[in-house]
C-alpha cells in the first residue's frame, strides 16, 4: 500500500504541476502547493527540496509566494530552529483567495487600462482627422465590449465569492436554469 500512496501523491503532485501552466503560475510554485496540500504534517524546506528534488533558492522563491498569496502558512515547531509550512486546506477558502488575488493582479488592471483608452481618445476625438475618428469609434466600441464582458465576469465572480461555500450550490442551480 505504501508504493500505491507514494505514487498516487506523484501523480497528483505531478498532474497539479501540469495545470499550472493554464492559471499562469510556474509548474514548481503548483508542485510545492500540491505537496503542501496533500502533506498531513507541516514540512520544513529540507524536506520539500527532497520530496520535489528543487533547490533551496527554488523552494524558498515560491514558498514566499505561495505565503504572499495566502495559499501557504509559517509553522513553527517549539524546540525546533527551522521553519515548517502547510498549506491551506479548506478548498472553498482555496478557490476565494486565488480569485482575489488573480483579480487583483489581473483583471483589475486589465479594466483600469481599458478605461484609461477609453478616455484617452474620448479626449482626444475631435483633435483627430476624418479616416481617424471612424478608427477611433471603432476601437472605443471594441473597448467597450471588452470592458462590459469583463466587467460582467467581475459582477459574477463577486456573486459567487459573496454567496460563500454554503451558497455554491445554489449559484450552480441558478447558472444550470440560465444554461437551459
Amino acid at each position: 500500500m505504501h508504493d500505491a500512496l507514494e505514487r498516487s501523491k506523484a501523480l497528483f503532485i505531478r498532474r497539479w504541476g501540469e495545470m499550472s501552466g493554464y492559471w499562469g503560475i510556474n509548474r514548481t510554485m503548483a508542485e510545492l502547493h500540491a505537496l503542501l496540500y496533500i502533506s498531513a504534517e507541516p514540512l520544513n524546506t529540507d524536506q520539500i527540496m527532497e520530496a520535489l528534488q528543487i533547490s533551496r533558492g527554488n523552494a524558498s522563491m515560491n514558498i514566499r509566494q505561495l505565503v504572499n498569496w495566502g495559499l501557504v502558512s509559517r509553522i513553527h515547531k517549539k524546540g525546533d530552529r527551522k521553519e515548517y509550512f502547510t498549506a491551506q486546506t479548506n478548498v472553498w477558502e482555496m478557490f476565494e483567495t486565488i480569485v482575489r488575488e488573480r483579480r487583483r493582479r489581473e483583471v483589475e488592471p486589465i479594466i483600469e487600462t481599458i478605461s484609461r483608452c477609453r478616455q484617452l481618445v474620448a479626449d482626444n476625438m475631435s483633435t483627430l482627422e476624418d479616416d481617424r475618428q471612424q478608427e477611433a469609434r471603432v476601437y472605443r466600441e471594441r473597448l467597450d465590449n471588452m470592458a462590459d464582458f469583463l466587467t460582467t465576469i467581475n459582477g459574477l465572480l463577486n456573486a459567487l465569492l459573496d454567496s460563500g461555500q454554503g451558497g455554491l450550490g445554489q449559484v450552480e442551480r441558478t447558472l444550470v436554469k440560465v444554461a437551459r
